[in-house]
């Protein structure tokens, strides 16, 4: 057998290529597994469990716990998320343990004497926190579809946590902050996540070592007494103590009530492939398989890769399903979304007719979808009976694909005294009040306002992608609201483009939400020609930033050869496969 294959941060090459060349970038290579992830540490805890015949959900769940040791600004266990998983049968599965807001929450709890949203409320300390989805999540899916028990799973995450991991340049910064946080000073604002992350008041720098004595008897626990430690166990006792104390609302009985729930995929076609993707309380994936269907009957390759005449489509096709997004899409347990009609050809080519080739239409002549005509739509496809981000492949064929996440960087920033993990700050996903917008500029409506033990709407997406019956891709991402049309164009550029996984990753993105009016490209990305005749369509450009994290995986037809793809857009990311 093949030793560890580490890739890094590749260097970006934006703005190099004409539209249509191939980028050449080389994938990684593995006969037997693979996992890409946020960390080399946790990419390589993934493939030691493949090594040792674990399967692909095995290696995911042990991939999970490791990253809230080594990534801790989106790793958790203290966060929820999403895990897509095909098995080699067939077999299909999506299970969602998202957070869910707390049974004292209510609809104004962020909102000022004035009906305004207190800045930072939502998205800073305790009050902020959902009641964690991850821990109860990743123990699921190892009892129903892994073949290890839960010790072995969490054995190197525990010892990650104990003996300490280094702390990269990359890290570091996270821990000091951007323009739009000073981490430092929100670190500074709880003793309980100052005691973790700083020293002597200060972040820590390069070379320095992580370590949370913490969070290592947090994971113990959860190893010997499996999710009833977190969540009815001494785990409980400790956050329902600091939410006390502290001002938070999570409370013992909403940590006993929590549920994880294992949902049917979202299935769609693409060009002879198969998707899978996440339904709701995801919008990711009906905004996926919309974008798709909108473009199909187009020559895509013909177009040119990131052409003015593609972008412009695939931005105003952007605008309308988000708009959607904004007005039906909620919990499916509290509302009801139009899956079927969103996701339908029909509409797909109700948005295709309204798309002008030559012009702009400014998110303020923009509405949604008729909601009578998505329920036609949805009656008539029934009638038919149509149907930090982880990839992980195995051996047989299994494949994962999860994303996580505690919203923003480092969550809510509060660490949970004695436990050693932080919250999330998730309640800031959902409506705080409609028609405002959140952390990532989303806008939302009545769908998504803020109700006891609801899950709020998220844009995570994990996908994986079939043809012939056969595993051709795994992907995801991070990224907030621009995680869905990353996905999106990563799986244009393998399909239509024909590039390899490593190239669909590097390729240059774009992004387009309805609410702000802006159509933002990455900077260098897109020649200036480009750009113009975009500008001259209508478009308000926005060039700075880059985002999201794909971490992706590509079987080779010819030899079923695993590749595997970071992105350079990250200085943490890396692959191991054996």
């Amino acid at each position: 057998m093949r030793g560890p294959a580490f890739l890094f941060a590749l260097p970006l090459v934006f703005g190099l290529a004409a539209p249509g060349a191939v980028l050449a970038h080389t994938p990684a290579g593995a006969r037997n597994g693979m996992v890409v992830s946020a960390s080399d540490l946790a990419s390589a805890v993934g493939r030691d469990i493949l090594r040792r015949g674990g399967n692909a959900v095995d290696a995911a769940v042990a991939v999970g716990f490791a990253l809230a040791v080594t990534h801790p600004a989106a790793g958790n266990i203290g966060g929820g998320g999403f895990m897509l998983l095909r098995m080699a049968d067939g077999k299909t599965a999506a299970i969602d343990y998202r957070e869910v807001a707390p049974a004292r929450a209510t609809r104004g709890m962020y909102l000022d004497a004035g009906g305004e949203p207190v800045p930072d409320l939502s998205s800073r300390g305790p009050l902020a926190a959902g009641v964690p989805g991850t821990v109860a999540g990743l123990v699921l899916a190892l009892e129903r579809y892994g073949t290890m028990d839960l010790r072995a799973v969490l054995r190197p995450a525990i010892a990650l946590a104990r003996q300490g991991v280094p702390v990269s340049y990359s890290m570091s910064r996270s821990m000091t902050g951007t323009s739009r946080a000073d981490m430092a000073a929100d670190f500074r604002a709880f003793p309980s996540t100052a005691k973790v992350f700083l020293r002597d008041g200060r972040p820590l720098a390069p070379g320095d070592t992580l370590r949370q004595p913490d969070l290592a008897r947090t994971l113990e626990r959860i190893a010997d007494g499996g999710a009833d430690a977190f969540y009815r166990g001494p785990i409980a006792d400790l956050i329902d103590r600091a939410m006390r104390r502290d001002g938070g609302l999570i409370t013992k009985e909403d940590l006993a009530a929590y549920r994880p729930v294992v949902r049917e995929p979202l299935v769609g076609a693409y060009r002879g492939y198969t998707l899978y993707t996440m339904p709701p309380p995801s919008s990711g994936g009906i905004i996926l398989l919309g974008l798709l269907h909108v473009l199909e009957p187009d020559s895509i390759a013909a177009m040119g890769h990131n052409s003015s005449t593609f972008i412009h489509r695939f931005a105003e096709a952007c605008n309308r399903l988000y708009a959607d997004r904004a007005f039906f899409m909620g919990d499916p347990d509290f509302v009801r979304v139009p899956v079927a009609g969103l996701t339908s050809q029909a509409y797909a080519a109700r948005i295709r007719a309204a798309i002008d080739p030559e012009r702009h239409m400014p998110s303020a002549e923009l509405t949604h979808g008729d909601s009578l005509w998505l329920a036609r739509a949805a009656a008539l496809r029934e009638e038919t009976h149509e149907t930090t981000h982880f990839s992980v492949v195995d051996r047989w064929g299994n494949a994962v694909a999860n994303t996580y996440t505690l919203n923003w960087s480092y969550g809510s920033r509060y660490v949970v005294d004695g436990a050693g993990f932080l919250l999330n700050d998730e309640m800031d996903d959902f409506s705080t009040k409609p028609g405002v917008p959140n952390l990532y500029g989303l806008v939302g409506g009545e769908a998504n306002a803020i109700q006891p033990r609801k899950r709020m709407l998220s844009s995570m997406t994990p996908t994986i992608v079939t043809r012939d019956g056969k595993l051709a891709l795994v992907v995801g991402s991070p990224g907030g609201s621009r995680i869905i049309t990353s996905v999106c164009q990563v799986i244009l550029n393998a399909i239509d483009h024909g590039m390899n996984v490593q190239d669909a990753v590097v390729a240059p993105r774009v992004h387009s939400q309805w609410l702000p009016d802006v159509l933002f490209l990455e900077p260098l990305g897109i020649p200036r020609d480009v750009a113009a005749a975009l500008a001259a369509k209508g478009h308000t450009l926005d060039q700075t930033g880059f985002w999201s994290e794909v971490h992706a995986i590509q079987v080779d037809a010819p030899s079923g050869l695993l590749l595997g793809a970071i992105d350079p857009r990250s200085g943490t990311s890396a692959v191991a496969g054996y």
